[in-house]
């Protein structure tokens, strides 16, 4: 049996700080959780006349449209960024030359570092009032699908504070995170599968298409879950352009009624609540940690899974 070779002192420290800094985010997240428990299980059950219409059980009715909404608000997100990001991400590391794909990238990093406050005030000052006649556009082209409908009366959000609108923001916030962790694993893409395709008489699509996309495949996943995460969670922006958003469920994109997210409505309200209130709203934030949670514990095994299928 050969001998393992000692270690060294830099080995030891490196490895201690190195699980001291992997133990750390584990209490981090066990603290949150149990903070989350013990101050919002009393609004897990609270009286049915403390909510407004009374109900029995009245919580699973007062979460699941912000559970709805939250959902909804992200899905829109994605199906406006995910395009985007990884046409942005193929410009920058395949077409683009060097000279543009340089500032360009750039200017999607620093887009992440944007305060989500900010956002917020660009989607309420400059991006709903601008988008009023677009809205306007799909309800009386396009009014007869659910998501276009408008108001029951006829017409949209005269100030196109909606859920759509919440979505387009969101989907901007997310955009410099899915691009850049996938533009750097299209950068990683072996250079010799990608020169092998094009020596076999592919295009420069059908390259993509067959060397750099099954090897991107998991870290692309990984990206849209990030970004998933960051739609799930975000407060300040959707706060701000939903500040008139009720409880309840609809895939009305246009019209004032509109639902909201768990955290735009914990910020909304949180300041004001009553102790019953409050730990009603921390419920829902124990609410919006299991979802996330089981979100990024899909994604773990939806990459783990394209992995395997990669290495085969």
């Amino acid at each position: 049996m050969a001998d393992t070779p000692p270690s060294r002192l830099g080995d030891r420290i490196f490895s201690g700080l190195a699980l001291a800094a992997g133990l750390s985010i584990v209490v981090a997240l066990s603290g949150v959780f149990l903070f989350l428990i013990l101050r919002g299980w009393d609004g897990l059950f609270q009286d049915a006349a403390f909510y407004d219409p009374p109900r029995a059980n009245d919580f699973l009715h007062y979460v699941w449209p912000l559970v709805f909404g939250t959902v909804y608000a992200a899905t829109i997100a994605l199906v406006i960024a995910v395009p985007l990001s990884i046409g942005i991400a193929l410009m920058v590391s395949h077409y683009a030359p060097r000279r543009l794909a340089t500032p360009i990238a750039y200017v999607i990093d620093l887009l992440a570092a944007v305060p989500s406050v900010v956002f917020g005030l660009w989607g309420i000052l400059v991006l709903a009032p601008a988008i009023v006649p677009s809205y306007a556009w799909l309800n009386d082209h396009l009014g007869w699908l659910p998501f276009f409908a408008g108001n029951e009366g006829g017409g949209v959000n005269p100030v196109g504070r909606t859920i759509l609108t919440a979505g387009i923001v969101l989907a901007i916030m997310v955009l410099p995170i899915i691009t850049s962790i996938t533009r750097e694993i299209f950068a990683q893409t072996p250079r010799l599968h990608q020169e092998a395709a094009l020596a076999l008489g592919a295009t420069r699509w059908e390259m993509i298409r067959y060397a750099v996309f099954p090897y991107a495949r998991s870290g692309m996943v990984s990206a849209v879950m990030l970004g998933l995460g960051r739609a799930l969670g975000e407060t300040m922006a959707v706060a701000m352009v939903l500040s008139a958003g009720k409880s309840l469920v609809t895939f009305n994109m246009l019209g004032n009624e509109s639902s909201t997210s768990i955290a735009a409505n914990i910020a909304s309200n949180y300041k004001e609540g009553t102790p019953g209130k409050v730990a009603v709203l921390i419920a829902t934030g124990l609410v919006l940690f299991v979802l996330t949670f089981l979100v990024n514990f899909a994604a773990r095994l939806i990459v783990a899974r394209a992995e395997r299928n990669t290495t085969r």
